[in-house]
């Protein structure tokens, strides 16, 4: 049984984005691609869209139990929107299951145009990372984005530079999250300070101590830290020592 649904707003290309099967026919520029998914972009009319395919839902019982990565991701992206957190408009989202057990499914997005990813402008020593306005600002967009987040006791689980996107007009907009998902108590705790030191992966390469500190303190929205903040940070700073 196959489920598939197209925003009304996106009727004109029902041709290719209109069923599953058109979906998994589509073909385009391949930008990832794995044993599970591949992520293609195509263009229609002079705008681009990111078309994202899961081929199956692992091994043993998961394919039956366990929640698609395609579901979880145009759920996430629908809660990121609904929570004010700018994010990808989702064109088409659906999936297929033969006996109960998940076979594919396929999610839509809209590019945003002239967006780029943190991480590319780290890795490539972008002048914004020196430029102290543009620096203080994209960190208090990213840190009340994630206050955002786990005040709703929700953690993105991939929390990397790589899945935040900045436009020119400076607004940050937060992407991919197949693995985010609802916690409580101390699994939550160690969950958002995991997403943090995630963020402080990269940060600790391109940013100074006191900017770091700052994203800390615009996160928790206050102006000095307390006891417990400094346990939490000493957490982040420690949590990747010995995996790296």
């Amino acid at each position: 049984m196959a489920g598939w649904n197209l925003d009304p707003h996106y009727a004109p290309l029902a041709a290719d984005f209109g069923s599953l099967d058109a979906v998994f026919a589509l073909e385009g520029e391949r930008i990832t691609y794995d044993l599970m998914t591949e992520l293609i972009r195509v263009e229609r009319a002079g705008v681009r869209y990111y078309v994202k395919r899961y081929r199956h839902g692992g091994k043993g019982l998961r394919p039956y139990l366990a929640r698609p990565r395609v579901k979880a991701e145009w759920q996430n992206l629908r809660r990121f929107a609904k929570w004010g957190i700018p994010t990808l408009s989702i064109v088409a989202w659906g999936l297929e299951r033969r006996a109960g057990a998940f076979v594919r499914g396929a999610v839509i997005t809209r590019e945003l145009v002239g967006t780029e990813d943190l991480a590319t402008l780290a890795y490539r020593q972008d002048a914004r990372l020196r430029d102290a306005a543009w620096v203080r600002e994209t960190s208090r967009k990213v840190a009340v984005a994630t206050r955002h987040l786990h005040d709703h006791h929700f953690t993105h689980n991939d929390l990397k530079w790589r899945n935040l996107l900045v436009d020119p007009a400076g607004e940050v907009y937060l992407i991919d999250c197949p693995c985010g998902s609802f916690w409580w108590g101390p699994v939550l705790r160690y969950r958002i300070t995991k997403d943090l030191a995630c963020l402080d992966k990269v940060a600790k390469r391109v940013l100074s101590r006191t900017q770091r500190l700052r994203f800390y303190l615009q996160y928790r929205d206050r102006r000095r830290l307390n006891a417990s903040d400094k346990r939490r940070i000493r957490q982040i700073v420690e949590f990747f020592e010995g995996r790296e």
